[in-house]
């Protein structure tokens, strides 16, 4: 028997690009409703029949990060990035309703003391460093940055002594592992805050999918650890203490779940950091465990921007020499108008 193809969609009436990138209500139960006439219209069954099963990992799709007027708007060096980005993101979802199987958004989550946002460091006047600025070993070696002893008692319990430990096996171990020195962001992703939510035209169309395919959203939180970077869904940047105690593990669970699917699509914010942080990871999961697996991963190379701050740091060429060595490393690179029925195997 020859599978039938699943149907292609129009764009849904509610979606409207301009308004991607701004701030609004998702208006839940008209949506539902729309959905469920969606799917009967194109006769689109539940998720839980596909064949082949796709992945589509969205990766800090947050306000933080995809809001021209937040904190660490992803710009690219188009200066719009993130929000053509989410336009490229929502057309693919729904114009590929039919065969998506699950979509899992990662939430990058943090709270105001953590090692990487400003508070967490002092120098002997007091002073903090400045957002978007970086803290190499040396600066630890001679006193520069000092961990602020204010926040001993809320991060550490009060001993300041094993806080500064950790602050320095932190920063040389991130320069044993030759990665990015520490860099202190602006406060972003901030629990509870409005930066931390889906940005609401990829929340609208995440519940349209959940709705329309009988499909549950699987939301994964990152990041709430104060004392390690969590650029990777799947595993902090460090994972043991100054005195060799495990302070973090990998995400197994979702690295096994990942890898249980046909196809893994992966989109989001931003190339240079989270992006190829969880898709350096996945690989190195892959490698260990069959380099085969690569094939089913997909990169959807124009939903994703890197991080420039113009003046200050420009990461496209570094994000765009990391999507080659994925691709020599086995995995696809892809653009969201390629229908998925045609992506190599």
């Amino acid at each position: 028997m020859v599978a039938l193809k699943p149907p292609t969609p129009d764009l849904p009436p509610h979606f409207d690009p301009k308004t991607v990138g701004k701030l609004w209500r998702v208006p839940y139960q008209q949506r539902a409703a729309e959905a469920e006439d969606f799917a009967r219209k194109y006769s689109i069954a539940p998720a839980a029949r596909d064949n082949p099963r796709v992945c589509l990992m969205l990766i800090d799709v947050q306000n933080t990060f995809c809001n021209p007027d937040f904190e660490l708007f992803v710009g690219g060096r188009s200066g719009t990035g993130a929000v053509d980005d989410n336009v490229r993101i929502c057309q693919f979802i729904y114009r590929n309703l039919a065969r998506i199987t699950e979509i899992d958004p990662t939430m990058d989550t943090h709270t105001a003391m953590q090692i990487f946002h400003p508070v967490f460091w002092s120098d002997d006047d007091g002073g903090h460093p400045a957002p978007f600025s970086s803290i190499a070993l040396d600066d630890v070696l001679k006193g520069k940055w000092k961990v602020n002893p204010a926040i001993a008692k809320s991060v550490a319990g009060g001993n300041y002594i094993a806080l500064q430990q950790h602050a320095l096996h932190y920063v040389k171990t991130l320069s044993q592992a030759g990665k990015y020195p520490l860099t202190i962001w602006p406060y972003h992703a901030l629990l509870g805050g409005i930066g931390h939510a889906l940005t609401p035209a990829i929340e609208e169309a995440c519940f349209f999918h959940a709705l329309a395919r009988h499909s549950q959203t699987g939301f994964e939180i990152k990041g709430g650890n104060p004392l390690t970077e969590n650029y990777s869904v799947l595993r902090p940047e460090v994972l043991d203490g100054a005195e060799g105690r495990p302070i973090a593990q990998k995400n197994t669970r979702f690295i096994k779940k990942l890898l249980d699917f046909d196809k893994i699509a992966i989109a989001g914010q931003a190339k240079s950091h989270c992006v190829a942080w969880t898709i350096d990871d996945l690989l190195h999961e892959i490698l260990a465990q069959d380099p085969a697996l690569a094939r089913k991963v997909y990169l959807i190379e124009d939903c994703t921007s890197p991080v420039v701050v113009p003046g200050v740091v420009d990461y496209t060429d570094a994000a765009n020499d990391a999507f080659k060595r994925f691709e020599q490393g086995g995995m696809h690179v892809v653009k969201s108008t390629d229908p998925i029925e045609s992506w190599p195997k």
